[in-house]
């Protein structure tokens, strides 16, 4: 799969936003960067093709990355019942060196 195909877009919440520039609070690593940035990715995509698109396009280097399937939620209408789609969701954590600007 080409790398632009992986990774549909970044997403930015109030938590990720967090994970990309907040520390982690306690631990052996206590006080280095969480450095950990959220995407949405292809459905099958595998985490090694995700850590290669990563690279690609951002020109980091990936240490780790957890994928979640995202289930899709019902909901109604006055039209009848239906349901949103589902969805992948990689956090990927970079090397503590490497950034990625999203703003």
């Amino acid at each position: 799969m080409e790398p632009t195909h992986v990774i549909k877009r970044p997403l930015i919440t109030e938590k990720s936003t967090y994970e990309a520039s907040g520390e982690v609070p306690r631990g052996k690593n206590a006080g280095q960067p969480l450095n950990r940035y959220s995407f949405e990715v292809d459905s099958k995509a595998r985490k090694g093709d995700i850590a290669k698109a990563i690279e690609a396009i951002y020109s980091v280097r990936v240490v780790k990355v957890n994928t979640q399937t995202r289930k899709g939620q019902y909901f109604r209408t006055k039209f009848g019942p239906g349901k949103t789609s589902s969805w992948k969701k990689a956090l990927v954590t970079l090397h503590a060196d490497d950034r990625i600007d999203l703003f």
